[in-house]
């Protein structure tokens, strides 16, 4: 059995052999779920003067940002192919630039839940308030919010799946069977 830390390793490894090398700075970030590889890489800052205004630098980080994602698209398509292919997961691109980070094309995946009137009423109040526009909008907006409050704790249980998925990998094999 694979881990997911030995399975984004292969993916990161695949990658520094078959991207350009001049497409991104340091080493890339890949997240791997059930259905989708993101990768992420640096890319270079454009120049702008000492004296340029706030709206200048971010106008130039986007500028450099549509730049790299218009050039790049003809393979990033054909290496996503590739990869989807190896993997059997859609490939979602994305960029770092200066302090902004942005993702291209990403999935978007229906999850079916069942929620008990109060759940639901939440969902509601959010839609009511004009915070989401429906309620699979206010879900996903609890989920991101969710996440950002419990980064701490989300990383420590991630560590420990890991764990569980080394042990595991390391017991009898039971195929076989």
């Amino acid at each position: 059995m694979t881990t997911n830390e030995e399975r984004v390793g292969k993916i990161r490894g695949w990658l520094a052999g078959r991207l350009p090398q001049d497409w991104f700075e340091g080493s890339l970030e890949v997240t791997v779920d059930r259905d989708e590889i993101t990768v992420v890489g640096r890319i270079a800052a454009p120049t702008v003067p000492d004296a340029a205004s706030d709206a200048e630098r971010a106008a130039a980080v986007s500028g450099r940002i549509h730049q790299f994602r218009e050039e790049t698209r003809d393979r990033r398509i054909e290496i996503a192919r590739e990869l989807e292919h190896r993997s059997r997961r859609k490939v979602a691109w994305g960029v770092l630039c200066g302090d902004r980070r942005q993702l291209f094309t990403t999935l978007a995946m229906p999850v079916m839940t069942r929620l008990r009137q109060p759940e639901r009423q939440v969902l509601d109040t959010l839609v009511d308030a004009g915070v989401a526009r429906s309620r699979s909008e206010a879900l996903a907006w609890c989920v991101k919010l969710t996440g950002q409050n419990t980064e701490a704790w989300l990383g420590q249980l991630r560590e420990a799946m890991s764990r569980v998925e080394e042990v595991r990998a390391t017991g009898p094999d039971t195929s076989a069977t």
